[in-house]
């Protein structure tokens, strides 16, 4: 009987932690797992021992001691279960394995041996090639994932038995390979909507084009069946395409929660996520017992959509007030304290009243006096400060429905959101974290947006008969460099600024009577 160490790795967070396991098998009869496993890592046990039996194996008889390493980080999740059953027939000397050491191996089991996907893949892999192991075993239907990873091979394999035939040479496994940057650029242009589908709202489109050019979170406001919707799920049709770094960082997220399909290697396209309103603050923000990313991480690179706004728990929204400043999520708890990113476009909708008919050109609105701006703020301030554009979403006229007219495409807009993009990126050459005019801080928006002599009456003015907060203030001047970096401008001029304060719907005082 003998000492074997095997590796797997410990996902916290949307990083790894490589984990070394001992198994000792020696005289005696008791199964010892140590080193802070959860309940679903000593469970592990039962599945292992019928696994090792149903492929032809024998559980020890003897004292078999496990220790996790390092001890003090909880190990949590089935994931163990192949790591431990490899070490257990290597060190009672069932399989003669001379290399286990230069390898991660993870997987859950089935009680015939088969295996079960695993969560975060993806950053185990980028940790072990950080670490310098040779190669990686875990389930087929992540093998995809992880090989995304280069200088590493990664192993699909079916069951336990194909393990230990791999490592004792009685059978070839061809290690994964996946051509990131083929993968990438073939997935990019995966999209089955346009924004040529739909029809009038010229100027609704006009506002996401902004929001979508500076990166700025958006509010829309109309009666049922307006298009918000409609529109808002096309946003990121017209986003920059995901560079190579942002997908990486993506799949890595969705990696972690398991959010991924099966065979998926890497993702392309920017997330949209929009989750119900039922949805708890843990749900969006991320955490838990068992920490994992939320909504909100979920759909970093990429759009949040809240549908119906006001219709959230105002203890949800509220906490979106910090990840939409930071573009990222301290989760702390007593035994944990892990960051998540959370850099995603905020996209809102809502009906402007109960009923929903507030404002509107053809239908009366029932509600009562003082119900409009009774429901309105159920949104709080600082949250809708932190919203740049409020956009007013009137009905689609039966012409403008009917019309063959071609409308303006996806890629049309995106091309002028690129090039607007590719001005800021100029403008913050050498800042490590600013990629859009929206993450500006306040010193830089005074330096780099400096106002002629009538935007700076303009602006004054509106403030004061408005009541803006200095964030909105702040919101208004990158909106308009936004809009004069689509009309490939180097300054900030009256007109911009005009355009941008048009956009400030919400704050006014007669908007909600």
């Amino acid at each position: 009987m003998a000492l074997v160490k095997t590796y797997g790795g410990a996902v916290f967070g949307v990083n790894s932690t490589t984990i070394q396991v001992e198994v000792n098998v020696s005289a005696g009869a008791k199964y010892i797992l140590v080193g802070l496993p959860d309940s679903a890592v000593k469970e592990g046990f039962e599945r292992i021992q019928a696994a090792i039996k149903n492929i032809g194996y024998k559980m020890p008889g003897k004292k078999i001691v496990v220790n996790m390493a390092p001890a003090d980080i909880r190990k949590e999740g089935s994931s163990y279960d192949l790591t431990i059953a490899t070490g257990i027939l290597a060190a009672s000397q069932q399989v003669f394995i001379e290399n286990i050491q230069e390898y991660i191996i993870m997987g859950e089991l089935s009680l015939d041996g088969t295996l079960n996907p695993i969560k975060g893949a993806l950053p185990i892999a980028i940790q072990a090639r950080k670490e310098g192991f040779k190669g990686f075993i875990l389930p087929k239907q992540n093998a995809r994932e992880a090989a995304i990873v280069d200088n590493l091979d990664v192993y699909g394999v079916n069951n336990l038995s194909e393990v230990l035939d791999f490592f004792e040479n009685k059978k070839k496994i061809h290690p994964t390979f996946v051509d990131t940057r083929e993968e990438f650029f073939h997935n990019l242009k995966d999209s089955k909507i346009d924004f040529s589908d739909v029809k009038g709202q010229q100027n609704i489109k006009r506002a996401l084009e902004i929001a979508a050019a500076g990166g700025h979170n958006v509010i829309l406001v109309g009666p049922p069946g307006a298009g918000k919707t409609m529109l808002a799920k096309r946003m990121p049709t017209i986003l920059p395409p995901l560079s190579l770094f942002e997908a990486l960082e993506t799949t890595k997220i969705h990696s972690v929660s398991g959010k991924l399909a099966t065979d998926t290697s890497l993702i392309a396209t920017r997330p949209f996520r929009s989750p119900h309103h039922t949805v708890s603050d843990v749900a969006l923000v991320g955490g838990g017992q068992v920490p994992q990313p939320g909504e909100i991480s979920l759909a970093h690179n990429g759009v949040l959509f809240l549908d119906e706004l006001p219709e959230f728990k105002r203890s949800v929204l509220e906490v979106l007030r910090q990840p939409l400043e930071e573009r990222r999520i301290t989760i702390s708890r007593a035994r944990f304290t892990v960051d998540y990113p959370a850099s995603f476009m905020l996209v809102a909708s809502m009906n402007p009243c109960p009923c929903g008919y507030h404002n509107h050109p053809e239908k009366d609105c029932v509600c009562a006096p003082g119900m409009v701006q009774k429901y309105l703020n159920k949104i709080s301030g600082p949250l809708l400060d932190r919203i740049d554009l409020h956009v007013e979403v009137t009905p689609v006229s039966y012409n403008e429905l009917a019309s063959e007219d071609m409308t303006e495409g996806s890629q049309v807009i995106r091309e002028r959101v690129i090039e607007a993009r590719k001005r800021q990126a100029e403008r913050f050459n050498g800042e490590k974290h600013l990629h859009a005019n929206a993450q500006m801080p306040s010193p830089m928006v005074r330096k780099l947006c400096k106002l002629d002599g009538p935007s700076n009456a303009m602006l004054k003015k509106s403030m004061e008969k408005l009541g803006l907060s200095a964030r909105a203030y702040d919101r208004i001047i990158k909106v308009a460099r936004t809009i004069a970096d689509l009309a490939e401008k180097d300054k900030v001029q009256f007109e911009h600024i005009a355009e941008a304060i048009s956009f400030r719907n919400l704050d006014r005082e007669s908007w909600a009577s």
